[in-house]
């Protein structure tokens, strides 16, 4: 790289990824409680993206169909971006944190009321290629 061409990077690619090869995507404030979210996304950390699709589309939680839109752009991400072949691509990061609430109120018997919590999700999935994802999991032990 010479020196007049700059290399942008953002805060955030630089906490998920590192300066490893490797691209993120995200959807923030799904209609999604983020403990149902975590179900989904546990199942597929650490899977090849190929076999990560394949158990997202024929899962039966509600949450796997945005995990799974999730997934295909960041595969997407990493084709286009970073030019990496879609083949080596692993999910190697995968989270849920959670978003704002809604706060509903219910009506109840004698005048009383129940809240009713609408909570909402941000959903992040890392891909990177396997020779990567798998040093970076060695040399944590």
């Amino acid at each position: 790289m010479s020196t007049t061409e700059r290399m942008r990077t953002s805060a955030r690619r630089e906490s998920l990824l590192g300066g490893q090869p490797g691209a993120f995507a995200s959807a923030r404030y799904q209609r999604i409680t983020p403990m149902k979210a975590r179900r989904v996304v546990d199942m597929v950390r650490g899977l090849p993206v190929d076999e990560a699709l394949s158990l997202l589309q024929f899962a039966p939680q509600a949450a796997s169909e945005t995990v799974y839109k999730v997934l295909e752009s960041a595969i997407a991400n990493a084709e286009t971006t970073e030019g990496l072949d879609r083949s080596d691509l692993v999910v190697s990061n995968a989270q849920v944190d959670e978003g704002p609430t809604m706060k509903r109120w219910r009506p109840r018997a004698q005048g009383r009321a129940t809240r009713i919590n609408k909570r909402t999700s941000h959903i992040t999935l890392v891909v990177q290629p396997a020779d990567v994802a798998g040093a970076k999991k060695g040399g944590k032990k």
